[in-house]
């Protein structure tokens, strides 16, 4: 059974860039139980807008007779802090103020994250994580993290991510960001600040998530049709949908920490940071990834000793990795034999 838990820590979180956290929170899941030899756990890192649930988002990978089964594994996934599904977020009541903190919410880096993840797993005294996965923003964090501890880990399992966040990805991200921005309601200090504009950033996002051939064939215009088309109202669609779900102070935040993501800061080269993983690897890419094109990913799997690198053709470009179920589970088990 999936259980929900909520982690508190009364102490500051001194961050990266020099600010810091009065205290922390995070929320997260367990799915199934820990084994006596604490010799099972599965750690689930999440996308940019997702939750603690990764049976939710991954189903076809995590779930009753799933790849990754809770009769089997012990799954753990904390909601990123940063995000308002559970963890310290801009909406969250800042306990120096007695008010939410809106836009004094501090830049969290990956490497921020981390420091929060390896609290929380010294609380439940894990000394050994069997498998660390995660795709996109995930997929950083399980590197970061992998860099930065790697005897923890046993195995290491990335989608769709890189080793330093692109030139590319952050003009993306602030194109998002200047939309949101362009929000006569950004400068409100309220919980529905830029939720306008944050519609706008999803449709922006959204043509990096997918591609060309993906709007052709989902999206296709009918012969003669001159209005109303599939296309527009999709953009539309998606816009409202994270209008509903999500705060544009949290979007602003975690775009941000998409753009610090680096592992060789500090560390010398890129190269000389993952020659740092100890973990088998595996290193999964979408062929028509734009957003983090497939070469990010052969570049990992050269990069990181003992790593294993894995195409998988798709159409449908980044999402691949939350889409091609049946093609990612069939890689991992081949990889695993």
């Amino acid at each position: 059974m999936l259980k929900y838990h909520t982690f508190n820590h009364r102490a500051p979180i001194h961050l990266e860039d020099g600010e810091f956290l009065p205290e922390l929170e995070l929320g997260y899941t367990t799915y199934g139980e820990l084994n006596e030899e604490k010799s099972n756990v599965v750690w689930v890192c999440h996308a940019f807008t997702g939750n603690a649930n990764p049976s939710d988002w991954w189903a076809g990978l995590i779930g009753e007779n799933r790849l990754f089964n809770p009769q089997e594994h012990f799954v753990i996934c904390v909601n990123v802090p940063g995000s308002h599904y559970g963890s310290s977020n801009p909406l969250s009541v800042n306990p120096e103020t007695g008010e939410p903190y809106f836009f004094s919410f501090p830049m969290l880096t990956i490497r921020d994250v981390i420091q929060c993840f390896e609290l929380l797993r010294e609380d439940l005294g894990i000394e050994k994580i069997n498998t660390l996965m995660g795709g996109s923003l995930g997929g950083q964090q399980a590197i970061e993290w992998a860099v930065s501890n790697p005897d923890l880990f046993e195995n290491v399992i990335l989608f769709s991510t890189n080793a330093i966040h692109s030139p590319w990805g952050i003009a993306f991200n602030e194109s998002q960001r200047m939309a949101i921005a362009s929000d006569p309601t950004w400068q409100e200090p309220h919980e529905n600040a830029g939720k306008e504009g944050m519609k706008v950033a999803r449709s922006i996002a959204l043509l990096s998530y997918r591609n060309y051939e993906t709007y052709n064939r989902t999206q296709s215009r009918d012969e003669g049709q001159i209005n109303f088309f599939r296309a527009s109202t999709y953009q539309s669609y998606q816009g409202e949908k994270i209008k509903k779900r999500f705060n544009a102070y949290s979007y602003w935040v975690l775009s941000r920490m998409f753009d610090s993501h680096d592992v060789s800061r500090g560390r010398g080269t890129i190269a000389d940071a993952l020659s740092l993983v100890t973990a088998k690897t595996l290193v999964i890419g979408i062929s028509s990834d734009m957003l983090f094109p497939i070469s990010e990913q052969e570049r990992l799997g050269d990069l990181i000793p003992n790593a294993t690198f894995a195409k998988i053709d798709s159409t449908y470009g980044h999402d691949g990795f939350l889409i091609e179920f049946e093609e990612m589970t069939n890689v991992i088990k081949t990889w695993q034999s």
